[in-house]
């Protein structure tokens, strides 16, 4: 697949609830994963280690409804914007998260995937 396939099959997959899909026929199985510096499971290598990530993600917060923008394509790379309405399921506190995801495509898929959002 070429780079501006996969970030439109992401973008609609996100869109759907569908991530699992993005996982199972995008992702590189050496995926690399990086949050901001600090945060929880900032790096996570491989798809174990990203599966690991997601079931943190689960029992720590509810996703009420999320949305992913168009892409913004650049050769290998491509970058979206998240937003997630979300409540941090052991506060209590309920926010509207927002993003930056940058990825990074090589030989058909995505090796790397990187987040910027406040802290």
């Amino acid at each position: 697949m070429k780079t501006e396939e996969i970030a439109n099959n992401l973008v609609k997959w996100c869109n759907a609830g569908e991530e699992h899909k993005c996982y199972e026929q995008l992702y590189s199985p050496n995926i690399v994963s990086v949050e901001m510096e600090g945060s929880e499971n900032q790096i996570a290598k491989g798809m174990d280690e990203i599966a690991k990530k997601g079931e943190w993600w689960r029992e720590n917060f509810e996703v009420h409804s999320a949305k992913t923008s168009q892409p913004t394509i650049a050769d290998n790379w491509f970058s979206v914007r998240h937003e997630m309405d979300i409540t941090h399921k052991p506060s209590g506190q309920r926010s509207i998260m927002q993003e930056l995801g940058v990825y990074e495509v090589k030989d058909g898929k995505i090796v790397k995937e990187q987040f910027f959002y406040n802290t």
